[in-house]
């Protein structure tokens, strides 16, 4: 490293058991620092910091000011989309350029629109520094987007559901936004493939009963103490950053048909080692619990761009199916010889080779023995070798994932308290590798959504320090907060992905904000624009909803009175002014 003035030969990084990334492990901040001093020492470092530290100086969200407009013909079609946003870097700008971009990219190509804008600018502040957080800009950008959507469906009078269905992106169809405007450069030219929204729509729509609540709760007695809304939104992301990330797999076969399999990419709780194996397994013919998988040290391991842009699966598992094709045909090839079989003859299940009709079998166990010793080769050194291989890939598309989020409140009108009665999500990830951590996924960056927009929030006073940097003044949501909270992933199949996989992990955070914003608008009529929807911003937009109402009906009646008014002061000038007129009219001539 050149700021340890370390040739990287002489670095070894091994990455333990850790979990909880979200993005802030993506940089550089405490591993150089804890380098040098062990360097200078000779002894281990440890970089500790107490949590106002933690709150201050590592990475959080871009906070951003986001501004949409949109034109809509009556029947629902959008005929303009702009979006012009100012990002709050913070003092550092080591994100400020593909956060930015994201917010174009992974949000404007959702919806159709013959015009389209995007306009975006980055400044630096002294609050705490912007980094790669888990939705990386798409999730400030959909807020907007999202709660547009529902303002433009009121306004021509459409149901938000079918203004979306009637927008949203359909497979074989692109935007020009997805060339235009990468992450950071100019992107790649894709084609969407595959599209589960509809699924999640339509799914998503029965568990919360949006037909029936919707209208209901829009005609609900908006008097009484408690009050109800229902509120939805669409969502898109991406999969890595196309023909710019790579990874790269090692796969090696034991004599007991097991498998060694070193992975560059980073498991940080994802369960990415499992889905691997779980590839590699199914690429080659065996079981997934043949597969020892060993990830992240720099020592032993391939090359991987990282574990972010939700690249992982579709990247890595790319490579995977590479390295285990290559394996794959080797073990074919010694098989053949075995038997004396043609390779197009042989067939590989549960770790066994079948010759032409299954009438000949060898397990893999033999077939490595003969590779590695030569057994069953007459002792031919010229035909033993490892079997084993390295693949890697690089992606030349980003095939977004797919989310619908629905959410049901329960509002207090007298205090602005707020109830979270129902919220479900629905994604489409593709053919999910492994359906159970795919689920996991969608349910963690859903309650992320949720915690995000009702409770986080960063409050600072005049000067820039931060007035809440504990966990007993920063509000976090759990588990025992929810009411019913339902996940549910759509079944569709991603053609450039691993087996029809695609991303997962990023999309489901973007949901919560425009989703339960729209529900609070359904139960009070107020749109509420900057997160977290806490009671009193609630209860505060409430108040000025209705003094605004109380003023728009008293100009009507002053209007009214004032006009009275003025048409009785007018009157008796009216008639001086015609006495007037008539005594200053001359005489009028006889006719004689």
């Amino acid at each position: 490293m050149k700021n340890l003035q370390v040739p990287i030969k002489k670095i070894r990084v091994i990455k333990p058991r850790v979990g909880g990334a979200f993005g802030t492990k993506q940089e550089v901040l405490l591993e150089d620092v804890c380098g040098i001093v062990t360097l200078r020492t000779r002894r281990p470092a440890l970089y500790a910091m107490t949590r106002e530290e933690e709150f201050m100086e590592s990475r959080t969200r871009h906070p951003m000011v986001v501004k949409i407009k949109m034109g809509a013909k009556k029947d629902g079609t959008i005929t303009a989309l702009s979006m012009r946003i100012i990002s709050n870097t913070g003092a550092y700008g080591s994100h400020a350029l593909t956060v930015l971009s994201n917010c174009g990219s992974k949000v404007l190509p959702l919806y159709h629109a013959n015009n389209i804008e995007f306009i975006g600018d980055t400044v630096y502040t002294n609050l705490p520094v912007g980094g790669a957080y888990r939705g990386y800009g798409a999730t400030q950008a959909c807020f907007g987007t999202e709660s547009m959507m529902d303002e433009m469906a009121a306004a021509i009078g459409m149901d938000p559901i079918k203004f979306r269905q009637k927008n949203h992106i359909k497979p074989g169809e692109s935007s020009p936004i997805i060339k235009a405007l990468g992450e950071g450069r100019e992107g790649v030219d894709m084609i969407i493939t595959s599209v589960g929204l509809p699924e999640c729509i339509e799914k998503g729509k029965k568990l919360i009963d949006w037909d029936k609540k919707y209208a209901k709760y829009a005609k609900e007695d908006k008097t009484a103490k408690k009050v109800h809304g229902v509120g939805m939104c669409c969502l898109m992301q991406g999969s890595s950053i196309p023909e710019v990330d790579m990874g790269s797999v090692f796969i090696k076969m034991n004599e007991d048909g097991s498998f060694n399999m070193n992975l560059g990419a980073t498991d940080l709780g994802t369960g990415s080692d499992t889905v691997m194996a779980q590839i590699a397994a199914e690429t080659i013919g065996c079981k997934h619990e043949d597969i020892i998988v060993y990830s992240s040290d720099t020592d032993m391991t391939p090359f991987d761009v990282g574990a972010y842009a939700s690249s992982t699966t579709y990247l890595t598992g790319g490579a995977t199916i590479n390295a285990a094709k290559k394996v794959r045909d080797q073990i074919v090839s010694v098989a053949a010889l075995l038997m004396g079989e043609k390779l197009e003859d042989i067939t590989i299940k549960d770790s066994v080779c079948y010759g032409k009709n299954k009438k000949n079998k060898v397990t893999f166990s033999q077939v490595a023995n003969c590779a590695l010793y030569g057994d069953d080769m007459g002792k031919d050194v010229k035909k033993m070798f490892q079997i084993g291989a390295i693949g890697s890939h690089i992606s030349h598309a980003s095939p977004p994932p797919f989310a619908a989020h629905f959410a049901e409140v329960e509002i207090d009108t007298e205090t602005g308290d707020i109830e979270l009665l129902h919220y479900v999500a629905g994604c489409d990830c593709g053919t999910a590798i492994n359906p159970q951590l795919a689920l996991g996924q969608v349910q963690g960056g859903a309650m992320n959504s949720i915690s995000f927009a009702l409770t986080e929030e960063y409050n600072f006073d005049k000067n820039g320090r931060m007035q809440n940097p504990t966990f007993a003044n920063y509000k976090i949501w759990t588990a025992r907060d929810l009411n019913k909270f339902e996940c549910f992933l759509a079944d569709s199949y991603e053609q450039t992905g691993p087996y029809g996989a695609k991303s997962v992990s990023e999309i489901n955070i973007n949901g919560a904000l425009p989703c339960i914003a729209n529900a609070i608008c359904n139960a009070v009529g107020v749109r509420l624009v900057r997160p977290p929807f806490t009671a009193e911003k609630i209860w505060r937009a409430m108040q000025e909803k209705k003094e605004a109402e109380k003023k728009a009906a008293e100009k009507p009646a002053k209007a009214a009175k004032t006009t009275k008014a003025a048409k009785a002061e007018a009157k008796p000038a009216k008639e001086a002014t015609k006495k007037a007129a008539k005594k200053a009219a001359p005489a009028k001539k006889s006719k004689k």
